[in-house]
């Protein structure tokens, strides 16, 4: 039997991993819905409609509004002039601009409060003191300046394979460089926009580290109060589905602005590369703004995170430190083994087979990726509470770890796949090789470095998780990321600043790969045969 009369008929071990995944983010979810209406219609319609949930929800979109705004400003310049102008070093620059994703939120968050105060590194290394950076202000720095590299990298990408035939048509009829821009240029960075966009939006949605270290209340912080001090599970339940329900909507918001838009050239377009903008007079501004941004992103936190691990600390801290390294690398490492397993037959099932149920089980795992980490977190408190086995132990938190990583390793695997010829599994199956031998044979050997990439992706991610360790770990179980946080909380920067530098220098390792596919990305587009 052919590729072309087999791909609408999945085999059993490439489907049943696709529908466990499914089944394995829904039914928390679903018992999440059954747990929230428990209550009566009087009951409901007070929770729901009570003055602090329209204050949690004035303030969550605040502060989605303001991080997505701020990080628009900071990397569309960056972007810009990395891009398209005559800037020497472009290179270091692009660097220096994604850099800061190896300082996670609540690290960053760490840092801005360890610099400030009168007894902070800012007022330790030159006199005055830096104001305490809390609240509203205190998240939207922490937040803004760990998620602008999402909107930078895809407004780069965007800027990159932009056809310049556009530009040099618009000049031709007449437009000026500044109608050229906004008219020309700006409409095709949309898709860009809105994607970057909308991965900010959902960091925002679903971060905890840096909104309860600011004290400022979201959803999510409120949530997390829920949980740990009243725990009125009907309330938990319903704040829980409120940050569904914005997930689904920015979700729903993205997917409206793009629809019946269409970007792409007509016809096979200009081959050439755009002539790079000079600078000018705008060269002295453009380095000082690129100076002050890694000043503040990169230069600050890292000194602030140096200059608080110099201090003498205890020496029980440091047990406490070998506790939860060795405690992050037991959890993460079969996490992502996991992930990567069943990212390949759900990438498979993807790629390989047109049917709508093989799409529907792989794009069903980016339900998991999707939902903030405390709302699938509770959802799996209220969904295993009564199975002693599982609740509170490590294989809990594995299982949330698979779950909603697990769109990161697909795609890594997905790419290696569209570059492995089909008709390699036909000649292996030719020979008298079975299907899921002829797979091993002939296809596996070509995912060997996606699945390795999406290995390090999870395992990288795992490192550095916070909600879903902090909720669902075993009772006493350590891990780099709840050690900062805990440490943060109670203003002992230096016992908590090991922890964050060894999660900057795992985190650094992602960034590292990131590169390293960016540059191979860059390197195929600009050396492909035209």
């Amino acid at each position: 039997m052919t590729y072309s009369e087999t791909r609408y008929l999945p085999p059993w071990y490439f489907l049943l991993p696709g529908v466990a995944v499914g089944t394995g983010v829904l039914l928390p979810l679903i018992y999440l819905v059954v747990r929230a209406f428990e209550a009566e219609v009087g009951e409901l319609l007070q929770i729901v409609f009570r003055a602090r949930t329209v204050h949690l929800l004035g303030n969550t979109l605040l502060l989605v509004i303001g991080v997505v705004g701020t990080g628009i400003l900071l990397a569309a310049p960056l972007a810009w002039v990395t891009t398209r102008t005559d800037l020497r070093g472009k290179r270091f620059f692009t660097l220096l601009g994604v850099l800061p994703l190896a300082i996670p939120g609540y690290v960053m968050a760490y840092a801005l409060l360890g610099l400030s105060g009168p007894s902070g590194t800012f007022a330790s290394l030159f006199g005055p003191s830096f104001p305490n950076l809390r609240g509203f202000w205190g998240a939207l720095i922490a937040l803004s300046f760990y998620t602008f590299p999402y909107l930078f990298l895809n407004l780069r990408t965007a800027l990159l394979g932009l056809d310049p035939a556009i530009e040099e048509t618009a000049h031709s009829l007449g437009s000026t460089s500044r109608a050229v821009f906004f008219h020309a240029i700006v409409p095709q960075l949309k898709p860009a926009l809105y994607a970057g966009g909308l991965l900010v939006g959902l960091h925002v949605l679903g971060d905890f580290g840096v909104v309860s270290l600011m004290r400022y209340e979201t959803f999510s912080h409120a949530l997390y109060t829920q949980y740990t001090a009243a725990f009125d599970r009907t309330y938990a339940a319903w704040l829980a589905l409120m940050l569904l329900a914005l997930t689904g909507s920015l979700l729903y918001l993205e997917a409206r602005l793009l629809r019946g838009s269409k970007f792409h050239r007509m016809g096979s377009g200009s081959s050439h590369q755009a002539v790079p903008i000079a600078l000018g007079a705008w060269r002295i501004p453009a380095y000082v703004y690129l100076g002050t941004l890694t000043l503040a992103s990169v230069v600050a936190p890292m000194v602030t995170i140096g200059f608080w691990t110099l201090k003498e600390v205890h020496s029980i801290y440091m047990q406490d430190f070998l506790q939860a390294l060795s405690g992050s690398f037991l959890v993460s490492t079969p996490a992502a083994l996991l992930t990567a397993v069943l990212a390949v037959p759900l990438a498979y099932l993807g790629v390989r087979y047109s049917s709508l149920i093989c799409r529907t089980l792989e794009r069903g795992a980016y339900i998991g990726y999707a939902t903030p980490p405390l709302a699938f977190a509770l959802a799996l408190i209220f969904f295993f509470r009564g199975i002693p086995a599982v609740y509170q132990t490590l294989w809990i938190l594995i299982y949330a770890y698979t779950v909603h990583f697990l769109a990161e390793a697909i795609g890594p695997v997905r790419s290696a796949l569209y570059q492995a010829s089909p008709h390699l599994e036909e000649a292996a199956r030719s020979l008298g090789y079975r299907p899921f031998k002829a797979f091993f044979k002939s296809t596996f050997p070509l995912l060997r470095s996606g699945v390795i990439v999406s290995i390090a992706f999870v395992f990288l991610a795992a490192m550095k998780e916070l909600p879903l360790t902090f909720l669902l770990s075993p009772a006493g179980y350590e891990t780099l990321a709840v050690n900062v946080w805990s440490y943060t909380t109670e203003a002992m920067f230096p016992e908590g600043a090991r922890y964050a530098l060894a999660i900057v220098l795992c985190s650094s390792l992602f960034v590292g790969l990131l590169l390293m596919k960016d540059a191979r990305a860059s390197y195929d587009y600009t050396e492909a045969p035209i």
